[in-house]
């Protein structure tokens, strides 16, 4: 047996689980921990005989996991090595050792939370943070404490990982490092890459570099699928002067025959070329990969809360994970990365990938941890499901109908939850085998759950169908041909008789309506008739981005749309035909019949109408009767708050006046006490306004009728008494100067401002103040055409060291008027000179 590095700290290993029941095993990419582990843990006392759970990211990583496992015992695949992934197992009697994929371990622990004859889980790649796998990791937690007499070992791998943290959540487990076996790896940077730059040119060219400067096979990392295929097509005719060179793609969608032709060795006298997404990251081992080709980039999901959809963005890898990718190159021997970006750009990468958790759609999760009976904080997680998002995903659920006034899963709920499909998909099931079109609801939810077969030939769901029944030719054959074994597969989960089949269910109509039941938010309403822009019942815009004969319908269903970074619309990639009839009988569960208030903004009139609506879609309206007031109001309020306090009739005197009760209360504030004037600030008159503003709407019906509200009273009335005499005498409107004039005192400013004529001011010595003597008052000095000559707070300090000099200016400039030497004791005048 060929040695390898982890060999050497397998006898740690099984010390620490000899005396431990949770231990972390971190050992870099090619170490061997996925072969070596599970076979050497097989025959350990406190395992007893029974079998071993190993958990693998991907389908294509559990199946090719299994059969390494399994030449290493010299046996088949399904004998003492078995694995379980969608829509394939190889199990038998006497297999031990089980390879699957997260989202199995998942279903298998709601049935089975004890996991009876399961004596150790190995949780392998934990690095990657898959949403299923922090979800297995809670749930195998919480069943072993509740459930458990002996106990369940569990075995936590990863490549690269926070080891300290994640033995802090399994209570302080030890942790075993192998430092691996790594030959050197020389990088070869790039340029620095643009946003929105295509990659292809500089993949073909480097790869073409690289056949030519080096030896072995080489490993390329691309984004997806479609540069995959790009890359494909154009090295294909390069590649003529390579007799040596074979090339392979690789990617989970591949028929088994070419995932296995990318994955084992080249034949002798020849190389490879692996065109590979980030499976081949760290899950998969490519024999003879010398040279690696990276492009920097990974496509990953991300949930948009704002919209409740889920989009595949194209972005940068972090920097672990190009070190992994790296690793590939030193395997056997040193190697040679082309990175294709530079050493700048890889600075800037960030150190690690973001869990799942953190940004996916967790309406699976919260259908999970619902049928499990906990709630998130029950649970032990290494990042805790966001808040936000579980809540969006708990809505969602009660849409669909999963819930019991209580919050728990009704009988709906639990079928949804026991179906290997995300909740959407298991409602569309479930309502189309009520309907009687079971197999078309199996073959819809077949056809979401899989990629795309016939992008790029129009959006209509319809041809997708054609080509599935085969009445149309053409699409991947292994793409239909999976597409039918999980039809095939649903068909088998759905339990009972199926309902009364509809009227005429070969209609072209059905296929929509089941799809409402997964997406009732993305109903779309065509704007104008024959055009390309729709509005979605959850109030996003959606549009073609050619001419598509789907455009002939008012009414749609989207099942797939996306949209580029920046762009406000989306655009519709799949899509279906809707009967607006039906939501008259089958789709009426999706209607609600609303009595709505609002504003015609055109006509500037409130108007009330019962509404029959999805979502933001207004399907139709009639005016409603005997309007009650307390809704009229609450309307009113409203429109107020959405339009905003500049909507009543403001004058500069009240807004002085709000200026004036806020300066009170604010240095009340200041002094760390409570204070006695209340907020009248916008904001807190925004949020109290049913209580001031709403007891007087009552004869406000139509917009202009705003303007003849006694506004001025109506915040008066906000001040309890004694507080309006307290206002004049704390904050005054105006001040007597000492020539006598009264002067408005300036609230809109902090400190208040006094805009006086210098002159009026002679003999006062020191600057007015107001609140008691808490606040002096800031003076705009004016010339006798008022305009400032100076602005201060100190008019002592003024008197004694500016006054001079701006006597000098002023007595130029106005030789009519009196400016005293002494201005303290001169006598103040509003006059050109005071009067004799």
């Amino acid at each position: 047996m060929q040695s390898l590095p982890i060999d050497a700290v397998l006898p740690n290993l099984r010390a620490a689980l000899a005396t431990r029941d949770e231990t972390v095993l971190e050992a870099p990419p090619g170490a061997g921990k996925t072969t070596r582990v599970p076979l050497a843990l097989l025959d350990e006392p406190w395992l007893a005989g029974q079998s071993i759970l190993m958990l693998e990211p991907r389908r294509l990583a559990a199946r090719a996991a299994a059969e390494r496992l399994a030449s290493e015992l010299g046996e088949a695949v399904g004998e003492t090595v078995g694995y379980r992934i969608r829509l394939d197992s190889k199990v038998g009697p006497r297999t031990r050792i089980e390879v699957v994929t997260e989202g199995i371990l998942t279903r298998r622990l709601q049935s089975d939370p004890a996991l009876e004859g399961v004596g150790l889980v190995i949780f392998d790649e934990f690095h990657e943070r898959s949403l299923d796998a922090d979800l297995a990791l809670a749930l195998c937690l919480n069943g072993r404490a509740l459930l458990r007499d002996t106990p369940l070992k569990i075995l936590v791998m990863s490549a690269t990982l926070e080891g300290e943290r994640l033995a802090r959540l399994l209570d302080d487990a030890p942790i075993v490092r192998s430092e691996g076996r790594m030959f050197p790896v020389a990088m070869r940077w790039g340029r620095a890459t643009q946003p929105g730059e295509f990659i292809e040119p500089r993949v073909m060219s480097t790869v073409l570099q690289a056949l030519d400067e080096e030896s072995g096979s080489l490993l390329v990392f691309l984004p997806g699928q479609a540069e995959i295929r790009r890359v494909a097509e154009q090295l294909a005719d390069s590649l003529a002067g390579y007799p040596d060179v074979l090339l392979c793609p690789l990617h989970g969608e591949l028929e088994l025959s070419a995932q296995r032709a990318a994955i084992e060795p080249a034949p002798q006298g020849k190389r490879k070329v692996v065109l590979a997404t980030n499976i081949a990251e760290t899950s998969l081992t490519i024999d003879g990969v010398r040279v690696v080709i990276d492009a920097g980039l990974a496509r990953v999901p991300r949930f948009d809360p704002g919209t409740g959809m889920t989009r595949l963005a194209t972005q940068r890898i972090s920097r672990a994970s190009a070190t992994q990718r790296a690793g590939r190159a030193g395997r056997l021997e040193p190697g040679v990365c082309y990175r294709l970006w530079s050493e700048t750009q890889h600075e800037q990468l960030s150190a690690h990938d973001s869990p799942e958790m953190l940004q996916a759609d967790l309406a699976g999760l919260a259908l999970q941890l619902a049928r499990w009976g906990v709630a998130p904080q029950e649970l032990s997680w290494l990042d805790a499901p966001p808040g936000a998002a579980y809540a969006q995903a708990r809505e969602l659920l009660a849409r669909l109908g999963a819930f019991q006034a209580n919050g728990s899963l009704n009988s709906h709920g639990q079928a949804l939850a026991e179906l290997p499909a995300h909740p959407r998909i298991a409602h569309l099931l479930l309502r189309g085998h009520a309907l009687g079109l079971t197999e078309l609801a199996c073959q819809l939810a077949a056809l979401l759950g899989e990629r795309d077969i016939a992008r790029g030939v129009g959006a209509d769901l319809q041809s997708r169908l054609a080509l599935l029944s085969g009445e149309v030719r053409g699409g991947s054959r292994g793409g239909l041909q999976r597409i039918r074994q999980l039809a095939r597969q649903y068909r088998q989960q759905l339990r009972g008789t199926p309902g009364e089949a509809v009227a005429n269910p070969e209609h072209p109509r059905w296929p929509g309506a089941l799809l409402a039941f997964a997406y009732p938010d993305r109903v779309a309403h065509q704007r104008r008739a024959g055009g390309g822009d729709y509005r979605l019942a959850n109030g996003r815009a959606a549009q073609f981005g050619e001419p598509d004969a789907l455009m002939k319908h008012e009414w749609l269903v989207i099942a797939d749309l996306g949209s580029r970074q920046g762009q406000r619309e989306e655009r519709i990639y799949l899509a279906a035909e809707l009967d607006p009839t039906l939501f008259d009988s089958v789709l009426g569960e999706l209607v609600s019949d609303q009595n709505v208030l609002d504003w015609d903004e055109r006509e500037g009139v409130l108007r009330a109408e019962r509404q029959r609506r999805i979502g933001e879609l207004v399907l139709s309206r009639e005016p409603l009767s005997g309007l009650n007031e307390a809704a009229r109001v609450t309307a009113l309020v409203e429109l107020v708050r959405r339009k905003g306090l500049e909507l009543l009739p403001w004058t500069p005197e009240l807004r002085q006046w709000q200026a004036r009760v806020t300066l009170l209360r604010a240095l009340d504030l200041e002094q760390g006490g409570e204070s006695q004037w209340p907020d009248v600030s916008d904001a807190a008159l925004l949020a109290s306004l049913a209580d001031w503003l709403g007891p007087y709407l009552g004869k406000v019906s139509r917009l202009s009728h705003f303007a003849n509200l006694d506004l001025s009273s109506i915040l008066h009335n906000l001040l309890p008494w004694p507080l309006p005499q307290r206002l004049d005498e704390l904050a005054p409107k105006s001040l007597t100067v000492p020539s006598g004039s009264q002067i408005r005192i300036d609230y809109s400013e902090s400190p208040p401002v006094l805009a006086v004529r210098l002159q009026e001011l002679f003999g006062l010595a020191a600057t007015p103040r107001i609140a008691g003597g808490r606040l002096g008052l800031k003076l705009h000095l004016l010339s006798p055409a008022r305009r400032p000559v100076q602005v201060t707070q100190d008019l002592a300090s003024f008197w004694a060291n500016t006054y001079v000099e701006v006597k000098k200016d002023l007595k130029g400039r106005y030789p009519k008027h009196y400016w005293p030497d002494d201005p303290l004791i001169a006598e103040p005048t509003a006059r050109a000179k005071p009067r004799r």
